[in-house]
């Protein structure tokens, strides 16, 4: 008689801890798949931050001889198709 309450009670006490490892396991479910939706969701213009920049900003301060040269002649392209 003693062996089958130790039995019955010890397969209680399983049935209970595996009940509760598999509610943790879907809450701990839900939450990741919530987290995922949130995190890769479409970007609303201007919602979305842009992170880094430019390694020498200050280089696109003044343009050089070549940067000239260039805007010089699109301009030129430019006034001609006008024309």
């Amino acid at each position: 008689m003693a062996e089958d309450t130790t039995k019955t009670v010890t397969t209680i006490i399983l049935i209970l801890a595996f009940l509760g490892m598999m509610i943790f396991v879907a809450m701990k479910a839900k939450k990741n798949r919530e987290n995922m939706l949130e995190k890769h969701q479409p970007k609303v213009a201007g919602d979305d931050e842009l992170e880094g920049g430019a390694r020498h900003p200050q280089r696109f301060d003044e343009p050089d001889e070549e940067a000239l040269e260039e805007m010089a002649k699109l301009l030129e392209e430019e006034s001609d198709e006008e024309a």
